[in-house]
């Protein structure tokens, strides 16, 4: 098989002729169809992650059919269509795993960073780990739902239950948490890179009520904010939007380092929170909660040899929604 592949972080990845895996007892060896780009991949090539595998196939939003199935599978059958994410693998044994939080797994491995991902025309995947696509979706409209959705999910559940929710960095998890808020009633304030009229446009586009730089106050006070742009200086911009016993959630696996900042911004029982990963149960929740809705998912295509091209613009924030790599070899 053809796969796009790290083999120096900070460098381009390479096309690359590998031998098909093949899947462990457990596993599941997955034709792919559809894998979205996310700025988590971007961290992994940029160096910004540490420890990566090398080499490594990046790419953890991945949409395929199943073509072989280990030994021990007993819930997926051939031909089925299935997700697969970036918590890839967990102990089940640890403190996390058995209060249902797996996702904080010490020794979680995950999809596209210690396990080889969907930059590939095959891939293969833990079958605890995998699921079942809802049948109102295509292949390239699922494949960002499966971390883009998901980990928006998450930040939004650690949200609450808040009424004006303020979102800095309005890209591919950004657009489809303003889906379920629209769906829910609730208010949006969008957030984007100062200048940034396209994206502010797009918020609008989204139903958002009001769009402007991340430079600016909202025009209300915020219930709470998330914050997906890898930005630390936008922490106490958002601490300082949002109401007493507020919540700030950082949404990203990664973020630059967060400026000093005075206290009075966090006093009165303001919150700052971060998401880590995610678990089974918010896939099952979310993938049943967006056909609902419905979430619909703005994609950009391009052909899996492009996945440079595609990364770059995710780097120079001239993606609208979300890129997906179609398998072109």
């Amino acid at each position: 098989m053809y796969a796009m592949v790290l083999n120096v972080p900070g460098q381009m990845l390479q096309k690359r002729s590998l031998s098909r895996p093949r899947p462990s007892p457990d596993e599941l060896l997955v034709k792919v169809a559809a894998c979205a780009v996310c700025r988590t991949d971007l961290h992994v090539v940029d160096g910004e992650l540490p420890d990566p595998k090398l080499p490594i196939v990046p790419g953890h939003e991945i949409v395929g059919r199943v073509a072989a199935c280990g030994t021990n599978v007993r819930h997926f059958s051939v031909g089925e269509r299935i997700g697969i994410p970036w918590l890839g693998w967990t102990c089940g044994e640890c403190r996390y795993c058995r209060s249902g939080r797996e996702n904080l797994c010490a020794d979680a491995r995950f999809t596209g960073y210690q396990i080889d991902g969907g930059y590939a025309e095959y891939t293969v995947a833990d079958a605890r780990y995998c699921f079942r696509i809802p049948d109102t979706y295509s292949d390239v409209e699922a494949a960002p739902l499966l971390c883009a959705g998901l980990i928006g999910y998450r930040a939004l559940k650690m949200a609450g239950d808040a009424e004006r929710i303020g979102i800095y960095g309005f890209g591919a998890a950004a657009h489809i948490v303003a889906q379920i808020l629209r769906y829910q009633e609730r208010k949006l304030f969008a957030f984007t890179r100062p200048g940034d009229t396209a994206a502010q446009d797009f918020a609008v586009r989204m139903g958002a009520a009001w769009a402007g730089n991340s430079d600016m106050a909202p025009p209300e006070e915020l219930d709470a904010a998330i914050i997906f742009a890898p930005v630390g200086a936008l922490v106490p911009a958002a601490l300082r939007s949002i109401r007493a016993g507020g919540i700030v959630v950082c949404g990203g696996i990664h973020m630059s380092d967060i400026p000093a900042f005075p206290y009075d911004i966090l006093w009165r029982e303001k919150r700052l929170v971060s998401v880590a990963n995610l678990t089974r149960q918010d896939a099952e929740e979310f993938l049943t909660l967006a056909p609902k809705i419905p979430i619909r998912v703005t994609t950009e295509l391009l052909p899996l040899s492009e996945a440079n091209t595609a990364l770059t613009r995710l780097r120079e924030g001239k993606l609208t929604g979300a890129a997906v790599l179609i398998p072109d070899f």
